[in-house]
């Protein structure tokens, strides 16, 4: 059992103690991502469809720095700081999954997140998946 450390300039530096991705026996761990463009280090707080854009985007570049696609992922946790933006949130994220094997997810209404941020997502992706 090897565990490997997946860091990509594509995506927000870690802001303490931990790792944008760990892999481990062909499981992906990544760690929540929140709507920080990676190029100007900047929040993107425009819109939330723009919040999730750039969350999603990051997503993609730590899953692309593990070798991985969205469609190796299976499982999802969403947390936003107001359930009322539930819908505009769903309505950018399903642009990355294919209905027909889009992964496990929850969804959970947070006091606050990273930054005060309206959204974060983590995600748990498998090799070959």
């Amino acid at each position: 059992m090897s565990k490997k450390i997946i860091t990509t300039p594509n995506a927000p530096a870690p802001i303490g103690p931990y790792n944008q991705a760990v892999l481990i026996n062909g499981t992906l761990y990544t760690s929540g991502q929140i709507p920080i463009d990676p190029k100007t280090g900047k929040l993107v707080q425009d819109s939330i469809e723009a919040e999730t854009k750039q969350v999603m985007e990051n997503m993609k570049a730590v899953l692309a720095a593990a070798d991985m696609t969205f469609e190796n992922v299976v499982k999802t946790s969403i947390f936003i700081s107001d359930m009322h933006n539930f819908s505009k949130i769903n309505d950018v994220y399903s642009e990355y999954f294919d209905d027909a094997t889009a992964p496990a997810r929850e969804t959970v209404e947070v006091a606050n997140l990273p930054k005060f941020v309206n959204v974060e997502i983590s995600m748990i992706a498998i090799e070959g998946a």
